[in-house]
């Protein structure tokens, strides 16, 4: 026998990572750190490789001292995995044991040392490598001083990371018993994305054992994590440790220089240091410290930044300054930075016909893949803030187009066919697409408008409602920036209108002069139609009819009401060239048989509440608009038709909640409910309760509630309490709720299923508890009146039985049916008295259960003692 003690290595601290070699390959690192002074030593560990493949073995590569009784150990290995998996591998390392003598975790010296990374193989999200953590998972710090570390987590591959404060682990992954978080005056946290742990401040001078989980996260999935397990000394009395100051994050568009200081002072000479991927990459960042090692010193981050340094995620830098002290205490300083790619340069448009065309420079760096185009109508008076990428929602922008070459550096815009509307000015903005999904900084805004050489449409209203007698209003601005030598006066309107779409348009009139710019159209079905209108205009010299061009189509405002209890919903369309931002709400006052303003709204609905339910409303809409640029009336308003409807409770009251009390002695479910109706019909007057008998079957309504205040039902005089229950709400007029969660009692006895809902049973030591079916093992027939009958103790649940009693020679002596079987120990056969003695039955008890009639089969022994005190008559 020996003790994991006395042959233990004493970890203090490691983690597991991997790297991708090929296919299913990775190679596989383990890194401890351990007490340098124990007599025991690694050169191998146990793993487990998370394919269930057996516990292997894994080979140290190298160990480096550290001081103060620190040894690195790095110990690597490649293992091949059968399939790529959805769910991770868990590569799993565990060593007796810790640390003697950790405060946080009780009987460290006997807990098992646990290390675990995650790795997923999913061929969806390519090929992945976890982080790397250059900084060693081993600090001291001091009582009632703020303790700062940083894993200094590298990401070869770029991938988000997300950093988690979590317990220390022992085999299996499994909590350790009673383990807490270092105790804080104030609070110990951790960094979510920069990974700075935060300990303010310890209390208590000791070693103490905490975990980071470092997560890797890949266009929102989880791909990879990693467990890093670290020790902290806490000694009580020490001078101040060293202090960074330096700015915490930044920004640089790609092709620029990012040079920073940060100056570092300390209590002794100390050394500064720097790691984070801007330092492993090609044109990689350059740390230097300035000066030698002193109280006072400077570091000093180099980057030349270049346009294959663009990425969505940004980069971690974190700055270490330790003092040569002999704790070595350290300080940790962290700078975010995002490298951004320039905006795309000398963006135009130039008008044509009914389109504009944009074209903008090719952007400087080669790995951009296409570009977005956004549109807005007139300037939007935004630009990028500082380290702002891509177009916010708040700057008013519409994304239009994306194209998928760097080279494509022009787009014709004609709103998708339909033609861009004389009269709005136009803005565009285009930002530049990475592989990763990064975007650059916005271009420069540009903006123009169509040629105003076709009319333009500004009034589509209706006039007067009516299903024959209605008329609507249109009206147009007329063209000013036409060609008069190409097309020469005089001029000619030709009016179009189409109902209910914009299609099948039907020319209705004509007007004979360009200053002729509003209609009247009449004798139409205003009250259910909705109408379209087109404007064109011809050049009319002489004999000759030259077409110039067209409006755009524009729509009167439609208006349909919805009504519910109490309410009337007000929804409308409209389809139009400008912009409407607000509408005007007007209902019929019935004793002025005038319209009043409601309310004003920029949806495209409103709900008018407070209203007597089969009591007529009318109502009408006015629409507020106009176009972005000039030379147009303004503002642009116009009516829709004028609607009635009544107001009617079709809402449901909410399902109630419901509750069953079991009685099994009574035979009885007592039901109970609460009625809510949040955002329901309020007007519950009754109840409905439905049944079914099992849980395939079919609901039955077994009572109806008259009364809406009761809450309670009493189920009783039932074959069996199995079933499940459901409630419904009934309103004044008859609506009825969906039906509440429904609540199932089960047989909780023999082979049933279960129960299911909100159930609560009466105490089995109490009255009214569930009886099982069982038989007694001895009964003395005879006249006495005790016990003179072999029959079951108190039962429920039971439809039938089937029993079978046998002597010990195998003959059959009774059989029955009967759930109370009542054998006085005759042998039917010959209807004699049974000797003395030991029989054997089986008795198949059917039980109703929520999934039907159930078999369950008892099978046991009952003794027979005649009762010899007495005969039988």
């Amino acid at each position: 026998m020996f003790s994991v003690q006395a042959f233990a290595t004493h970890n203090r601290a490691g983690e597991v990572s991997f790297k991708h070699i090929a296919g299913l390959t990775y190679e596989i690192t383990v890194t401890t750190y351990t007490k340098d002074s124990s007599p025991a030593d690694r050169p191998k560990l146990e793993i487990y490789w998370g394919d269930n493949t057996p516990l292997d073995s894994i080979d140290r590569v190298s160990d480096v001292l550290l001081g103060n009784d620190i040894k690195k150990n790095v110990y690597v290995e490649q293992h091949t995995y059968p399939v790529a998996s959805p769910s991770p591998y868990v590569i799993r390392v565990e060593d007796p044991n810790r640390n003697q003598g950790i405060l946080n975790i009780p009987n460290s010296v006997n807990v098992v040392f646990y290390l675990q990374t995650e790795l997923y193989i999913n061929p969806f999200f390519g090929a992945n490598d976890s982080p790397v953590l250059l900084n060693p998972p081993i600090d001291n710090a001091c009582v009632g001083t703020v303790y700062i570390h940083n894993p200094g987590a590298v990401d070869s591959d770029g991938d988000s990371l997300y950093y988690t404060l979590a317990q220390s682990l022992k085999e299996g992954g499994q909590p350790i018993p009673n383990y807490q978080f270092p105790a804080a005056s104030n609070f110990i946290t951790i960094d979510n994305f920069t990974g700075d742990l935060i300990w303010d401040s310890p209390t208590l001078q000791g070693e103490y054992n905490v975990a980071i989980l470092i997560e890797e996260f890949r266009d929102g999935f989880k791909i990879g994590s990693v467990l890093r397990d670290m020790q902290i000394t806490v000694v009580p009395i020490c001078d101040p440790p060293p202090n960074i100051m330096g700015i915490t994050d930044t920004c640089i568009i790609a092709g620029d220089t990012l040079d920073i200081d940060y100056a570092v002072t300390g209590s002794h000479a100390v050394t500064v240091t720097s790691s984070g991927q801007p330092y492993n990459l090609s044109n990689p960042a350059f740390f230097n410290q300035t000066t030698a090692p002193s109280i006072i010193t400077t570091g000093n981050f180099y980057w030349e930044s270049r346009c294959n340094h663009v990425r969505k995620t940004p980069y971690f830098i974190s700055i270490k300054a330790i003092d040569d002290s002999p704790l070595n205490l350290a300080d940790f300083h962290t700078t975010t930075i995002k490298v951004i790619g320039p905006k795309p340069e000398n963006l135009t448009t130039n008008v044509q016909t009914n389109f504009i065309n944009l074209s903008w420079n090719k952007t400087r760096c080669g790995q951009v893949i296409g570009y977005k185009i956004y549109r807005r109508l007139g300037p939007s008076g935004w630009s990028p803030s500082t380290c702002e990428t891509g177009i916010p929602a708040v700057a008013g922008y519409q994304l239009i187009a994306t194209t998928t070459s760097i080279n494509d550096t022009t787009f014709s815009d004609n709103n998708k066919g339909i033609g861009l509307t004389p009269g709005e000015d136009y803005c565009y903005r285009v930002v530049a697409c990475y592989p990763d999904g990064a975007e650059s900084i916005a271009s420069d805004e540009s903006c123009n408008r169509l040629k105003k050489d076709v009319p333009i449409i500004t009034n589509v209203s209706v006039n007067n409602t009516s299903q024959t007698l209605g008329s609507m209003y249109v009206a147009w601005s007329k063209p000013t920036e036409h060609d008069t030598t190409q097309f020469p006066s005089p001029y000619r309107y030709l009016i179009y209108r189409s109902a209910q779409a914009p299609i099948n348009f039907q020319l209705i009139d004509s007007t004979m002069s360009i200053n002729d710019t509003t209609y009247i159209d009449t004798l139409l079905n205003t009250q259910d139609d909705q109408f379209f209108y087109r404007v064109d205009i011809y050049s009319v010299p002489g004999t000759s009819r030259d077409y110039m061009g067209s409006s755009t189509v524009a729509s009167s405002v439609y208006l349909n009401l919805v009504p519910s209890d109490n309410q009337i919903t007000l929804v409308w369309n409209e389809s139009v060239p400008w912009t409407n931002t607000e509408h005007v709400i007007y209902r019929l006052n019935t004793m002025t048989s005038n319209y009043d303003s409601l309310d004003i709204t920029t949806n495209t609905s409103y709900t008018d509440t407070g209203l007597v339910n089969l009591q007529t409303y009318c109502y009408k809409v006015k629409s507020i608009g106009g176009y972005s640029a000039p030379g147009t009336i303004d503002p642009i308003i116009n009516y829709s038709q004028e609607t009635c409807d009544q107001p009617e409770d079709n809402i449901a009251p909410c399902p109630p909640e419901l509750c069953v009390e079991v009685d099994c002695e009574q035979q009885s479910n007592l039901l109970l409910w609460k009625n809510f109706n949040p955002g329901c019909g309020d007007d519950v007057l009754q109840f409905n309760i439905y049944k079914k008998d099992s849980i395939n079957g079919d609901y039955v309504l077994i009572a109806n509630i008259p009364n809406g205040t009761d809450s309670s039902y009493l189920h009783s005089d039932l074959l069996s309490i199995v079933g499940c229950y459901v409630i419904t709400g009934v309103d004044s007029v008859g609506n009825e709720s969906l039906y509440s969660d429904s609540v199932c009692i089960d047989n909780p006895n023999g082979a049933c299923e279960g129960n299911s809902g909100c159930i609560s049973n009466v105490d089995e030591n109490e009255q009214g508890a569930c009886l099982s079916y069982e038989l007694p093992n001895v009964f003395t027939p005879g006249t006495d009146g005790h016990n003179d009958l072999f029959q079951p103790f108190p039962y429920n649940f039971i439809e039938s039985i089937n029993i079978e009693i046998f002597n010990r020679w195998g003959n059959l002596v009774f059989q029955t049916t009967n759930p109370d079987i009542l054998w006085d120990g005759t042998n039917q056969e010959n209807n004699m008295q049974c000797t003395d003695g030991t029989y054997y039955y089986i008795c198949t008890v059917n039980e109703y259960c929520l999934n039907g009639i159930q078999p369950r089969i008892l099978k046991g022994y009952v003794s027979l003692i005649s009762n010899k005190g007495s005969s039988k008559p």
